[in-house]
């Protein structure tokens, strides 16, 4: 690679926070899409007449999208461009999202919801990419702290507006959310400027995908990113029903209670990032949030307390966890293998947090059925401890390293 291309393939570092609020409110409109649903299973199991079994699917064609494209997704976005691909990503939801406030039965609803987790995959894995080009290097882990808040807020955002789905009808508020999106894809691009796309001149996308399956710090980062999804779905997936079955609350105030707690993990992204920022090692943050997640865990699936002592728990779960998603997306750039490969890389640990997210909720609710709450407690802490001794051996290889990826080295 010649010293020309890798000028243009690293553009200037010179965007600021409000092109990082830019971009985070990309991935806040985004996460509209996932807490839409659960708002709306009711309404839409009602006037479709559908099973609990069928409409469940609404929830999981997010994850199973995410587990199956998220490299070839992130590798699209380093040929084409990151800007390109969140307007894109946000342009697919929004189509996915009108479709799905029009259509007459269920076919067409679940043809939607893959439409909309494709974008929302675009959006995921091209945002944070976007920030590592763009944003200057003295802000960028508070940068990538604020990125991390997207899923938090958004959720947490679209619950707030259910009066409107009340008002509207769920076909009326995906359609408005389809308005949502396509309006921020037209603000993104005005309000945005491009930075240009990785150089990949020689370079077929078989090869460049192939490169980054066969390097061991992509997969290490996407294993730990599982890791953590499937214990903070097992605990959110299911702390509703242990609400209300074990100490008999209502559906509204379970449903509430467990939104603030998810809320608390915004704070721990905020945290997170002053952590990296300050000098921490992005390995002891990750090492004290798993601790956090074991240890709070157990107060919430296996402690004989109060609802409200499991509540507070809760919350220290959700901020402790909210350290993770932050130090292993900060943590990107190092173990990209090359530098036009950071959107693959990004996409890899994306695909492992949508892993998580299908296949935690499924092994724990099994394990609780057969075993207890307390045997979900367990086998959390294990795969916890599994994580950081990955991570300690992962990151091990890379101490001293800068946060770019390995480069081909210059010929004169």
């Amino acid at each position: 690679m010649s010293a020309t291309h890798q000028s243009d393939a690293t553009p200037p570092r010179e965007a600021g926070w409000s092109a990082v609020f830019i971009i985070a409110g990309a991935g806040v409109v985004s996460a509209f899409q996932i807490g839409k649903a659960p708002m709306a299973l009711g309404a839409v199991q009602l006037d479709l007449g559908l099973s609990l079994l069928v409409v469940s699917w609404l929830l999981s064609a997010f994850a199973i999208i995410g587990a199956l494209v998220g490299a070839p997704v992130g590798l699209a976005a380093d040929r084409i461009g990151t800007k390109r691909m969140v307007v894109g990503g946000l342009a697919l939801q929004a189509l996915g999202a009108g479709l799905g406030g029009v259509s007459p039965g269920v076919e067409l609803l679940m043809v939607s919801r893959v439409v909309e987790g494709l974008g929302f995959m675009a959006v995921l894995v091209a945002g944070p990419a976007m920030i590592f080009s763009t944003v200057a290097q003295g802000i960028q882990d508070r940068a990538i702290a604020v990125w991390a808040t997207v899923m938090p807020v958004g959720m947490t955002t679209v619950m707030l507006a259910a009066p409107l789905l009340t008002l509207l009808g769920w076909r009326g508020f995906w359609l408005l959310n389809a308005a949502v999106l396509f309006a921020y894809a037209a603000f993104f691009v005005f309000a945005i400027s491009a930075p240009p796309a990785a150089t990949t001149e020689g370079q077929r996308i078989g090869a460049q995908l192939r490169q980054a399956i066969a390097a061991p710090g992509p997969w290490a980062l996407a294993t730990i990113f599982a890791a953590f999804s499937a214990a903070f779905f097992v605990v959110f997936g299911f702390m509703p029903s242990l609400l209300t079955g074990r100490f008999g609350l209502g559906q509204e105030l379970a449903s509430t209670v467990s939104g603030i707690a998810v809320a608390a993990s915004g704070i721990g992204n905020l945290a997170a990032g002053f952590l990296l920022a300050s000098g921490r090692k992005p390995l002891h943050v990750l090492a004290a949030g798993f601790l956090g997640v074991t240890l709070f865990g157990f107060g919430v699936l296996a402690a004989d307390l109060s609802w409200i002592a499991i509540a507070l728990f809760a919350v220290l779960f959700a901020f402790m966890a909210g350290l993770i998603p932050v130090a292993l997306i900060d943590s990107v750039p190092r173990f990209a293998p090359r530098l036009e490969l950071v959107g693959a890389t990004m996409g890899l640990a994306m695909q492992g947090n949508n892993v998580g997210m299908l296949v935690g909720p499924a092994v724990g609710g099994a394990l609780a059925a057969s075993l207890g709450w307390t045997s979900v407690a367990v086998a959390m802490a294990l795969v916890s401890v599994a994580a950081v001794l990955l991570a300690r051996a992962t990151f091990a290889d890379r101490v001293g390293t800068g946060r770019q990826p390995a480069r081909e080295e210059v010929q004169p």
